[in-house]
Order: C-alpha cells, then structure tokens, then sequence
C-alpha cells in the first residue's frame, strides 16, 4: 500500500457502499493522456525511462500512463509502509520491498498515486538519490496541498484535490474500492 494513501484519520462508514465522485473517469483519462504527452516529450531521444511505480495505489495510473508513453520505457516497483492499523500518517516510513532494478545512470519517474504530507516521497527520493540516477522526477496522480508538511518537487502532477478521503483507480480503503474506475471520496466518521 502506497504511504501517501489519501486517508485521514476516523473509520469509513460501512453504509456508503458507492463513495460519491471527485473526479470522473473521463477528467483522469484526458489527464493522463496530458501527463503521457508531457513525459514523452521531456523524454524523447534519453533513452529508456523506468517507471517507478509505489505499491499499491499506483498500479492502475502506472499501468494507463506506461500505456501511452512513446518513448521506450521499463517498469518497477517499490513498497513503502508509513501508517499504523487505524491508517493514520505518523510520520515514520519504512521501506517494505524494494525495487529490483539498478538504477545507477537511468532515467527514473517515480510514479505515485497520491502526495498528503510529502513525507513517504521525500524519503523515497533520499533513497534513490545515493543510488546515482541519471535523473530521477517524480509523477503523481493526487496531491492534497493543504496537507504538505514536507516541500517536494512533483514535475509532473495529475490533479490538487481537497483534504478527503479518496478511494478509487487504485487507492483503497481496508482493500475496498480500489477498482473504480473514478476518483471518489467517503465520509470518515
């Protein structure tokens, strides 16, 4: 599960079987469209780009964005962990499986599903940073702003979104609602 995962603190409602729509599959399908324009754009002629996908929330971004990419690309994975049972953030992140590329003079695009506090992508870029890429950037779905605790770079950036609590096209609540093909959000109590 991605550390950055959109949640707050409280319990979903068990009622709210169909969270209500943020942002509609078409505004995300035109959107990565942009963002794939973009990334092949800045990419084209450097050569292979790995995507670096933050599990679990990003497989379903990842996989639409490394689908309209032009340019020659490879994907991995990496798993972070920074919330305790109740998914509230409390800052600590650790690293739960890491990535099985070497990325010593690659061109890396950390892909993530969501920026809360910053803190889960600014430990992942000092992780990667030691690791000597030729480049590293970052590429993330959501950002909530008003949220940010930590000043990191997003060079490229899906969409700003509200503080709510947000499910679907790969982000989770307790393994629901992953699947929509929307960006909803739920009441937490």
């Amino acid at each position: 599960m991605s550390c950055e995962s959109g949640r707050r603190g409280g319990k979903i409602r068990k009622n709210q079987e169909k969270p209500s729509v943020l942002i509609s599959e078409e505004k995300i399908r035109r959107r990565v469209e942009e963002l794939a324009r973009q990334v092949s754009a800045e990419y084209e002629g450097a050569g292979e780009l790995l995507l670096l996908g933050v599990l679990r929330g990003c497989f379903i971004f990842l996989a639409d964005l490394a689908r309209l990419l032009t340019i020659p690309r490879s994907v991995d994975f990496i798993a972070l962990a920074a919330y305790g049972q109740d998914a509230a953030p409390y800052g600590a992140v650790r690293l739960i499986m890491d990535l099985r590329t070497n990325i010593s003079g690659k061109h890396v695009l950390i892909v993530e599903d969501i920026v809360d506090t910053g803190n889960t992508l600014e430990y992942l870029i000092h992780t990667l940073l030691p690791r000597k890429p030729a480049s590293l950037k970052t590429c993330v779905l959501l950002r909530k702003k008003d949220r940010l605790e930590k000043e990191v770079r997003i060079d490229y950036l899906g969409f700003d979104i509200p503080d709510v609590w947000v499910v679907g096209y790969g982000l989770d609540y307790a393994d629901r609602h992953r699947a929509l093909p929307y960006i909803g959000s739920v009441k937490a109590d």
